[in-house]
């Protein structure tokens, strides 16, 4: 076992009281208090139902760009479409060169080098001004592959140059209890984004939470992802519907509060899958804000997995700029 699994072990020994068996994660988990899931959607409803002034929605849309993980996860992907996902990721609006870049492209394993090649310099290399390469990893979507496939997958795509790893958990396992289970394979891949230099890729924990059927386990997953070591814990793959949800986003931001507060160690969220419209996306910044603070609100801390949501935030842009809307060639159709 490696220091850096070790130390995961040791601090969630603390926290529990014990060795991170299905047993003592169970009792763990269990004593979580339940969601009150009449309050926490008329809470989302209340925070989705906010109004914001011209001035403060010009902000919104330019943020909202900057937290968009932008992403091409088919079949049928090509080195040549990644290609034009980066062209677009670094120059979203060649009409105006004002408008953001996007945080991140997120594609699959095998494409990480081609995104790495088109964005030159403008890969991120740990620069706040930089785009990160996202893979999504360990048998995405299903995660249905022996732990030795996960870890190879996921070994592979940081040797390429990804920045962060979207893995996904074992939901069979979790929903059987094997919390155990879960727990170690998420460790495991935390380790196996180690780079040769020894600093780690971030990982992002998907929890798919459209299979996860109630918001009591969204959240002990939630709480199970970050004691493994997860940076970020994302909703969904998009390959599963009810994808992201307000709700169920917020029920997650409450967790990465209550671990701030425990902790003080700041998790990120990523909300993804199904997210297309700029007021809607404008309404989980507002749920951010209002349940972590607006300290979340960087990409370091939130993103969007989004493929359409960026041609509608710069429609509602060259709206704002010109007072009308652009026809529909006026972005490039993902």
């Amino acid at each position: 076992m490696t220091t850096t699994q070790l130390a995961l072990r040791d601090r969630t020994q603390s926290l529990i009281g014990g060795e991170p068996s299905d047993a003592n994660l169970n009792r763990y988990l269990h004593g979580i208090p339940g969601v009150d899931a009449v309050g926490l959607e008329q809470r989302a409803a209340g925070l989705g139902s906010r109004s914001i002034k011209t001035t403060s929605k010009a902000w919104a849309l330019d943020r909202i760009i900057s937290l968009i993980d932008l992403t091409t996860l088919e079949g049928a992907d090509t080195p040549g479409k990644v290609r034009s996902l980066v062209a677009k990721a670094m120059t979203p609006d060649a009409a105006d060169m004002s408008t953001p870049r996007v945080a991140a492209v997120c594609v699959y394993g095998d494409m990480v080098p081609y995104a790495v090649e088109a964005l030159g310099s403008a890969h991120s290399a740990g620069r706040d001004d930089g785009i990160n390469v996202a893979a999504v990893a360990t048998a995405f979507p299903s995660g249905r592959a022996s732990l030795a496939v996960k870890l190879s997958d996921t070994s592979d795509a940081v040797a390429a140059g990804a920045d962060e790893i979207d893995m996904v958990i074992d939901r069979g396992a979790f929903l059987s209890g094997r919390y155990g289970q879960v727990f170690d394979e998420i460790v495991a891949v935390k380790e196996a984004c180690r780079r040769a230099d020894g600093s780690f890729a971030h990982l992002k924990v998907i929890l798919e939470t459209g299979e996860l059927n109630t918001y009591d386990n969204i959240r002990r997953a939630s709480w199970l992802a970050i004691l493994a070591g997860g940076d970020f814990i994302k909703t969904s793959t998009g390959k599963v519907a009810p994808a992201a949800t307000l709700p169920v986003t917020l029920s997650m931001l409450e967790v990465v509060r209550d671990w701030h507060r425990l902790t003080g160690v700041k998790i990120g969220v990523k909300p993804a899958g199904g997210i297309r419209a700029s007021k809607d996306a404008i309404k989980y910044l507002v749920t951010v804000a209002e349940t972590v603070g607006e300290e979340w609100l960087t990409p370091h801390l939130f993103r969007f997995g989004a493929s359409s949501l960026l041609n509608d935030v710069l429609l509602q842009r060259q709206k704002m700029t010109s007072g009308h809307y652009s026809g529909p060639d006026y972005v490039t159709i993902d």
